[in-house]
């Protein structure tokens, strides 16, 4: 190999390192840990997470609601058949 292409492969040897290393201890790009999030950021957080539960419970609800109109409106069909 020329010494170009052996610089090419050093340097992606470098960064594969460097990301597996950052990925193993949980650094992100910005320098801090994943972990280490603001009070800010936690409360942020708790918020979205509480909002995502009502909306999914909003979402059983229409499904229920979706599932008995289907089956009512199979009742009524079946009844309009026996008549």
């Amino acid at each position: 190999m020329e010494g170009g292409q052996v610089m090419v492969v050093l340097i992606v040897a470098i960064v594969m390192v460097a990301s597996i290393i950052r990925a193993k201890y949980g650094y992100s790009r910005r320098g801090r840990s994943i972990s280490a999030a603001s009070p800010e950021e936690g409360a942020e957080n708790l918020r979205l997470r509480e909002e995502v539960n009502a909306l999914k419970e909003r979402l059983k609800v229409l499904e229920r609601i979706t599932v008995e109109k289907e089956n009512s409106l199979s009742r009524e069909i079946e009844n309009l058949r026996d008549r």
